[in-house]
């Protein structure tokens, strides 16, 4: 069974949730059946909204590639990052190892319908793109809400370990004002993966299953 190495700590409530994810995902029997997963906790990561949506603070970039390397000499035989945002920084990581980067992207890309999709995700992941490609190539259409602003508080109030009744509330009404405009909602942000039970049960996809998914293809396979 092959190690991931996972870089974690740009919201680390969600990288305690891809842990979970990747725990409950795998048929084991014994604590060996279990994936190793190589986790490096750093929350000192510099923020990926201050420097991509308001245009300061320092550069994540050489942070995470350095992580990459880290996790690299503990023996991870592959990369993984539960950040949709912080795949702004892709190439960089890329650039750091050899390993393989498990691209939570293209993961989520190949199980999405065909159609328009609604994204519920930062400003920041608008803003860089980071889909743009993909769905391009896909034959995806993107659908952001008009108005950001309870996103991007939404996910800063997650941030702020706040994820109970009232987080759960909001999640469910920006997607209840999202659905009628697009045909599949996609929760493109692992702070509102923590939000996925308020919403209906079909009809969305959450990319941090995806990365799980891809975790496991890698490991087991």
């Amino acid at each position: 069974m092959k190690r991931v190495g996972i870089l974690g700590g740009m919201g680390p409530e969600a990288t305690v949730l891809l842990m979970q994810r990747v725990l409950a995902a795998t048929p084991a029997r014994d604590d060996a059946d279990h994936i190793p997963l190589i986790v490096h906790q750093n929350p000192q990561v510099p923020s990926r909204i201050k420097r991509l949506i308001e245009g300061a603070g320092d550069d994540p970039g050489p942070v995470l590639a350095q992580m990459a390397r880290d996790v690299q000499a503990a023996g991870a035989e592959a990369l993984a990052m539960p950040c949709n945002t912080a795949h702004a920084y892709a190439d960089q990581i890329i650039a750091a190892t050899p390993l393989p980067f498990l691209d939570m992207r293209a993961a989520t890309v190949a199980r999405l319908p065909k159609g328009r999709i609604g994204m519920l995700a930062s400003p920041a992941v608008r803003l860089t793109g980071a889909f743009d490609a993909a769905f391009a190539t896909a034959g995806l259409t993107p659908v952001w809400p008009e108005d950001e602003a309870p996103v991007l508080a939404l996910i800063r109030s997650v941030k702020a370990g706040k994820a109970g009744q009232a987080e759960a509330d909001q999640m469910a009404q920006i997607a209840a004002q999202a659905m009628p405009h697009c045909d599949h909602l996609l929760v493109a942000c692992t702070e509102l993966s923590l939000l996925t039970h308020a919403l209906p049960k079909q009809g969305w996809t959450d990319s941090l299953e995806c990365l799980v998914a891809e975790i496991r293809r890698f490991a087991l396979g």
